[in-house]
């Protein structure tokens, strides 16, 4: 992973790729702590304040978070994606919910007319992890797997660019059900997904498209749905 010897005044830039790299190909996902400023020297074969320069240049765009006295985290996969964190993490959590209701009906709609065998594949297997991680109680790994879930209900759309958007505000909508569930899993707050997954195997789109819009607003503390005409 050594950079070699580059002119000084594009070694800062070379870096910042480098470290952008690593976290846009999946090596470091969302939630990651990052190696430390002596890890990175030492792997990048730099100086201290390149490193330095470029970590808090990634972190001003949105990538990385600096939590002095614990270390760097993963925060974003892209600088859209950064600058959606920053915009919409302090949201009503309303306004977030009919923006998921909007996004997963539609990418629902699209998917039951789309899917592919191997897109219903995934949906199973994500749906079958999801019931384990809440029968575990592990509230962490649950929103994790839930949130992979609706993530490849996206990804069955073959809408890119709604995929893309989606994968965007990822680590928004994981924040906002990350503060709904909590710590504890409550009972109370179980959804079923298999009549998504069903609607969606038999290429019943409105059935689809009715069940995903449901699901943010069950998550609200207040239960109710604005009323659309």
């Amino acid at each position: 992973m050594a950079l070699g010897h580059p002119r000084r005044a594009g070694l800062s830039d070379q870096v910042i790729a480098q470290l952008r790299n690593q976290i846009t190909s999946g090596e470091w996902p969302v939630g990651t702590r990052i190696p430390t400023e002596p890890e990175l020297v030492e792997q990048l074969g730099v100086a201290r304040n390149t490193v330095r320069e470029a970590v808090r240049a990634l972190a001003h765009n949105g990538l990385l978070d600096i939590r002095q006295g614990s270390g760097t985290y993963v925060v974003a996969t892209s600088e859209l994606a950064g600058v959606m964190h920053r915009r919409f993490a302090g949201s009503d959590p309303r306004d977030i919910a009919e923006l998921r209701s909007t996004l997963e009906s539609s990418a629902a709609r699209l998917a039951a007319q789309r899917r592919t065998d191997r897109d219903l594949k995934q949906l199973d297997a994500l749906l079958a992890r999801r019931e384990e991680a809440w029968e575990s109680g592990d509230a962490e790994e649950f929103v994790t797997v839930d949130a992979a879930f609706h993530h490849a209900m996206v990804v069955a759309s073959h809408n890119d660019v709604l995929t893309e958007l989606y994968a965007d505000l990822g680590h928004v909508l994981r924040e906002w059900l990350r503060g709904d569930v909590g710590r504890e899993l409550r009972p109370e707050n179980h959804m079923d997904h298999a009549r998504l997954v069903e609607a969606v195997r038999e290429g019943d789109a409105e059935r689809a498209a009715a069940e995903a819009a449901s699901y943010p607003f069950l998550c609200l503390r207040s239960p109710e749905p604005p009323v659309r005409g």
